[in-house]
């Protein structure tokens, strides 16, 4: 076993790298509407869809969220990159983030939150769980719909092609865009072709 000294020990953290940049929309009326950027998101549960996002208890978002028990996760690309990380250090307490970053609301179909046009993909969510952990607090969520734009679908397959979107992604405080297709799954075990 090779001895861990070209390796530095580190304290524990959230290292765990890259993750998604998302902006998640919430609120039931125009006038409570919000848009709060979270880096801690992820997939928990394939069937039934399952997703989560982690707040802290003192962003505005958090108690729209708790008391509605939905949100909507809207993924984000490298063009919407400025506006997502100004959604994500200012307040919805003293801003109208739609208004401040031309965004715009789009009626959902199974919650009251609304949808962020401009994102690729929406995901409607309905909270099942609020877990408390420490400094956040993880809002363990059921999906209920998606929404995807046309310009994803393969013409010809009808196949979801996320690639297209351009997505951004989080890393140890910088963002970044996904970089080209490496593989696909399974591409290292598959049978090649002559």
């Amino acid at each position: 076993m090779k001895s861990p000294s070209h390796k530095r020990l580190l304290k524990p953290s959230s290292i765990l790298n890259p993750v998604p940049v998302v902006m998640v929309s919430c609120g039931e009326t125009m006038d409570e509407y919000n848009i709060i950027t979270v880096a801690w998101t992820g997939t928990v549960c394939s069937n039934p869809p399952m997703c989560y996002i982690s707040l802290r208890k003192e962003r505005h978002s958090y108690d729209i969220i708790k008391r509605t028990g939905q949100f909507v996760i809207n993924l984000v690309t490298t063009d919407l990159v400025s506006r997502t990380d100004w959604c994500g250090v200012r307040s919805g307490k003293k801003f109208n983030k739609f208004l401040e970053t031309d965004l715009t609301p789009m009626k959902a179909s199974k919650v009251k939150a609304p949808l962020i046009y401009e994102c690729p993909v929406n995901i409607e969510c309905e909270v099942k769980q609020i877990i408390p952990l420490g400094t956040h607090d993880m809002f363990l969520a059921e999906v209920v719909a998606i929404h995807a734009d046309e310009r994803l679908f393969d013409r010809k397959t009808d196949e979801l092609q996320l690639y297209k979107a351009n997505l951004a992604a989080y890393s140890h405080g910088q963002y970044f865009g996904l970089g080209k297709i490496l593989g696909k799954f399974g591409f290292s075990v598959q049978k090649k072709t002559k």
